[in-house]
Order: structure tokens, then sequence, then C-alpha cells
């Protein structure tokens, strides 16, 4: 059976690659983003490579736009069962600096996009009598200077999928929420561009303290998702695996 998989923020970085890998694991993958024109190129490497891809634009953390763009999706792919919430945007400052405005747009992509795009799908799922969920959480949920805003936000993910795990269980519906270390993204060089060094040398300071040595990949977190989405991890629910390239806390 094909399952149709939604994923959001995916017309770059993570949400590209984890779009990728679920088509070549055989779903067909709905590739949402805030600007649909962004997500093109996605759709159009998916669809050239013999892949089920599909362009929606929408701002996950608008109801009704969330509800418009489920109703698409079901319309022209069918009910979609595998949903991965990867949206998310960073606002990073110190605290003193931080502004009302910074928090709540973080909160409302990473926090209330996961909560709007999960009850939508939740219906099919249950319907369906299966389904995964995979939030994108990060190792910032342990604390990071000047991220407040968003270490708050990933550690909101965690609680998120445990509770969503505890809930929709009886559906035979999983949920799991993958935490990133550095992953080299257009994210972490807006990071470097932030506190002033080259991205070069930001990517290189970090994998010096990584264990295995070097900074992860979009690839690597696709690997993650594919895994949690599969058949084969139905007994796997409610956990956050940290993707770091060595232990966290």
């Amino acid at each position: 059976m094909s399952r149709v998989a939604v994923v959001t923020g995916g017309a770059r970085g993570i949400g590209a690659a984890v779009a990728h890998r679920l088509a070549e694991d055989g779903m067909a993958v709905a590739v949402l983003d805030l600007d649909e024109k962004a997500c093109g190129p996605v759709v159009d490497q998916i669809q050239a490579a013999g892949g089920r891809a599909l362009a929606i634009g929408a701002n996950v953390a608008d109801e009704a736009e969330v509800g418009a763009a489920v109703d698409r999706i079901a319309e022209e792919f069918g009910a979609p069962t595998v949903l991965v919430n990867n949206a998310g945007i960073i606002r990073d400052n110190m605290l003193h600096k931080m502004s009302v405005d910074d928090w709540d747009a973080v909160m409302n992509v990473h926090l209330r996009g996961a909560f709007l795009m999960s009850r939508a799908l939740q219906p099919s799922m249950r319907e369906a009598e299966w389904g995964r969920i995979v939030n994108l959480s990060s190792t910032s949920a342990l604390g990071n200077r000047g991220q407040a805003n968003y270490s708050a936000a990933k550690a909101g993910m965690q609680g998120l999928t445990k509770t969503l795990a505890i809930e929709l269980g009886r559906f035979n519906v999983t949920a799991n929420a993958i935490a990133p270390g550095f992953i080299q993204t257009d994210m972490t060089a807006a990071t470097a561009e932030r506190i002033g060094l080259a991205f070069d040398e930001f990517v290189t300071m970090a994998a010096q303290q990584i264990p295995v040595g070097r900074v992860g990949q979009p690839e690597d977190i696709a690997h993650t998702v594919s895994f949690l989405v599969s058949e084969g991890a139905g007994f796997v629910s409610g956990q956050v695996i940290y993707v770091a390239g060595g232990p966290k806390d």
C-alpha cells in the first residue's frame, strides 16, 4: 500500500531531504511550505525520479490554511497518514533583547503548527487504524544560549510528542521526535552569521566537538525519519531520538 505523507517546511534543508527519502520509500509526498513556489524544485526532482509529489503553500500556524491544505492533499493523493512536523524558524537573541514578537513567531511555527497539523491529520490516521507522526525537536531543547524561544519550543515538541503517543497509540498511530544536533543547513548558516563567524569556520569548530568528527547532513535526519515511519517501527512510540553524532543528556 502506498502511503501519503506530509512534510512541513519541505522546501529546503531537512524537510527537502525527508521529502526525497519518503518518495524513494514509495510514498506520495505533499511538500508543504509557506511559499508554494519554493516547493517546486523539490517536487520536480521527486517527479523526475519517478516519485509522486505535490507542492502545497500554507502557513502551519494558520488554522484555516492548514485545513485547506489537508483537504487538498486528501483530494489529490488520498487521506494522508504520515506527518513530519519539520517547519521551523529561528529568531535568536539574548533574553533581555528578545521581543515578544520573536518569542511568539517561534512558538507559533513550531508548536502551534505541529499541534494544528497533528490535529488535522489524526482523523484520517484513526480511520485507517495506522499512522506515523514525527516531530522535529533539537538538541537546543536541552538549553542553548541566545535561544530561549527556540529551546522552549523544541522542548515543547518533545512533550507534545509523548502526549500524542499516549492518546493515539490505541489507533495504531505512533508519535516520535527527532532531536538533531548540528546539521549543515541554511538555518545553521544564519546562526553563524549572527555570531559573526564564517560558515566554514563554524562548521569546523562544531565538528571538533562531535564524537563522530563531523557535522550532520539533512540526509542523516531523513534516514531516521524513514525508519520511524516504516511498518517495522510500529512498537517505537513516544521516543526522542538525538541524532547528533554522539550522546546527549
